[in-house]
């Protein structure tokens, strides 16, 4: 288990794909109790990976609605004629 704590933005978004890219063994367990902000890009991010790659313990409830909110708008841009997935 791995704890991520401060602000999540899209470095540190670039650095968690690297990290996960690099991980044999999957998913990554994240801890983050201790994040303080995070931004849209973060939210895209944990939105598009799935639970195979990362699974998130003690996610801020404010978080874990931005995170679901984010997944259900992706699920509905998929449905639709025409559209591609957004990047994380």
């Amino acid at each position: 288990m791995f704890t991520v704590s401060g602000e999540i933005g899209s470095e540190q978004v670039a650095g968690l794909q690297e990290f996960l890219a690099h991980e044999p063994n999957g998913p990554v367990v994240l801890d983050l109790k201790d994040i303080t902000l995070v931004d849209r890009a973060a939210v895209r991010f944990f939105a598009s990976v799935g639970p195979g790659e990362i699974r998130t313990v003690n996610c801020p409830e404010y978080v874990r609605r931005w995170i679901a909110a984010e997944r259900n708008w992706q699920d509905e841009r998929r449905h639709e004629p025409g559209t591609q997935e957004p990047k994380p």
